[in-house]
């Protein structure tokens, strides 16, 4: 089986949910994988202040952000975790390779925990539910730090047997997830490496990394997480899903479509979330450049038969 044909709910249910816990090792990685671009978000207001921030800075960080932006959203979700499309082994490969630059896991890793979410939505075994504590205030503002970040810091380890034996079988796709470690770091040197050639300076390359790099990876980390938590939590429910998920405007363009999350919800496998007038999606916009290039084909574009059956339930 290849990664196009893979479920959104994977066979082999009788496979526990968790395969084991964390080593130490990666549970420090993820402390320095969160908490390091974190870090860099929180000193762009006094580091801008003193140093400026440079159109090369600027130009180098959108084409990275973007980059790493639709491997996620393209890649590790539509089409890796959700068979949105099937793509020829170039892209497939090209798409694991862009995701895992945005440094938010092995593209297996974050396939399991992404199907996993969605076999138990905002119910118990949801890695990253907000509605996990109860609905109380207190209940909920501890919700939204397990959903937003918190998650990432529990130390039981999602079983990749159970909900992705097909990428597990992909040789492609295992390779590029055991050298998540190489892209992370030239996620990180690349963007330094640009930065002190094009400006022929040490200090546009430590500029470079630290908006590119550091700054880029913390911004998108935080979009990302932002699906988790806030699009769990407000915003409007147009379409019928078994769970809290909502479409949440304002994050439209920075997510690539993502946030448009209720109708994704009522539809999993369908490449376009944002569905109704007026809603941006741009990861639909490059699925749909993929299919016109012939680099991607059987695309699940949704139907409006579907989406009046889905409002007609909702209703």
């Amino acid at each position: 089986m290849t990664v196009a044909d893979s479920p959104t709910r994977p066979a082999g249910g009788a496979r526990p949910i968790i395969a084991g816990r964390r080593g130490l090792a990666p549970q420090i990685s993820v402390y320095v994988f969160v908490i390091l671009p974190l870090l860099a978000l929180v000193a762009t207001v006094p580091i801008a202040w003193g140093w400026g921030l440079t159109w090369l800075d600027v130009a180098i960080a959108a084409v990275f952000y973007v980059a790493s932006g639709l491997g996620i959203t393209v890649g590790y979700h539509r089409y890796f975790t959700h068979g949105s499309f099937k793509a020829k082994r170039p892209l497939r490969v090209a798409l694991a390779v862009a995701g895992s630059l945005a440094m938010q896991g092995p593209v297996i890793t974050w396939v399991a925990d992404h199907r996993r979410h969605h076999a138990f939505s905002d119910k118990e075994g949801d890695p990253h539910s907000p509605w996990l504590f109860g609905t109380g205030p207190v209940a909920l503002a501890k919700g939204f730090w397990h959903a937003h970040t918190g998650w990432l810091f529990d130390r039981d380890v999602t079983n990749r047997e159970r909900f992705t034996p097909d990428l597990l079988a992909d040789r492609d796709i295992s390779r590029v997830d055991r050298l998540f470690l190489l892209w992370s770091v030239l996620t990180l040197l690349v963007p330094a490496v640009l930065g002190g050639l094009l400006s022929w300076s040490w200090w546009g390359a430590l500029t470079a990394l630290f908006w590119a790099g550091l700054v880029r990876v913390g911004l998108l980390h935080h979009v990302t997480w932002s699906i988790n938590s806030i699009c769990h939590m407000i915003g409007d429910q147009p379409f019928a899903a078994r769970d809290h998920s909502r479409n949440v405007w304002p994050l439209a363009v920075l997510s690539f479509g993502e946030s448009w999350h209720n109708l994704h919800h009522a539809d999993p496998t369908c490449a376009r979330h944002g569905v109704q007038r007026g809603q941006v999606d741009i990861s639909a916009r490059v699925i749909w450049a993929f299919e016109k290039l012939g680099w991607a084909h059987s695309v699940r574009w949704p139907t409006q038969r579907r989406l009046a059956k889905l409002a007609r339930e909702t209703g």
